[in-house]
């Protein structure tokens, strides 16, 4: 007999449609993020005595103690492309999607965090992370008003149309 506290299977989930926003707006708050992790990597050498040579090292830490981790799974068919990210934890209101020709960047934040600080930078609370931030370089161009975006169990599913197959659709 199954437990009643035993996790649903992923089809027995709710799916969530999000609207991707755009890309321009959604970049104002990447660059916040990125501006906080490059003053903690600043902190990261200075705390060292400033010795020069561990820049990606320092970068790498900053990332890891202010950004979970979120795995990035990619396939691409003939006439489209699709993206999977890890991004438990997180919900539909916490997340911010944007998508361009040939790139894709997700940006989430919990709501309960308080990491934003008055002027509105963003800083290290805790040894748990509670953002996301991710850039996916697409290799072929797609057409963003014809994706589709799902949150499904924890699961960021992205499906996009590819640019060479409206070019094919057009033609005939």
């Amino acid at each position: 007999m199954k437990s009643p506290r035993a996790a649903k299977p992923e089809s027995d989930r709710p799916v969530v449609l999000l609207k991707p926003s755009n890309p321009a707006d959604l970049q104002r708050k990447v660059q916040k993020v990125q501006l906080a992790i490059s003053q903690r990597a600043h902190e990261l050498f200075e705390a060292r005595g400033q010795e020069h040579g561990h820049d990606q090292e320092d970068w790498f830490r900053a990332e890891s103690e202010l950004l979970c981790p979120a795995s990035i799974s990619m396939s691409e068919s003939g006439d489209r492309i699709s993206v999977c990210a890890d991004v438990a934890g997180f919900d539909q209101t916490e997340l911010e999607v944007s998508i361009e020709p040939s790139r894709i960047s997700i940006l989430g934040e919990k709501k309960t965090s308080g990491a934003k600080a008055e002027d509105g930078t963003i800083g290290r609370t805790s040894a748990n992370p509670d953002q996301i931030l991710e850039v996916v370089d697409l290799a072929t161009e797609v057409i963003p008003e014809r994706a589709v975006v799902q949150l499904q169990g924890g699961v960021l599913k992205f499906e996009l149309p590819t640019a060479a197959q409206n070019k094919i659709e057009t033609a005939a």
